[in-house]
């Protein structure tokens, strides 16, 4: 799922949601699939094609109480990101 704001997505994926967050690298179109569940990362990131040594873990602090949370991500791109675009959710 895509937010219109940072804060709700964030919240959303330290929550247990999926969280298809995009950016630019050098000009390049990138994303970010972000989850605190593992398991549900993992099976979306098999259904795009990732291969699981590529998911990363890095913990986030929750917007509400700025504790951090556990939370794992998959950099996307390329085919990857039009993938995962074709299978999200509409932007809220």
């Amino acid at each position: 799922m895509e937010f219109g704001r940072w804060r709700d997505g964030m919240v959303h994926a330290l929550e247990g949601g999926l969280w298809l967050h995009r950016f630019r690298l050098r000009g390049e179109p990138w994303a970010h699939l972000v989850s605190s569940d593992q398991p549900l990362l993992i099976l979306a990131g098999e259904r795009l094609g990732m291969r699981l040594e590529w998911v990363q873990y890095k913990p986030l602090k929750f917007p509400p109480t700025g504790q951090r949370v556990e939370a794992w991500h998959w950099d996307l791109r390329g085919t990857y990101l039009e993938r995962a675009l074709a299978l999200a959710a509409p932007k809220r």
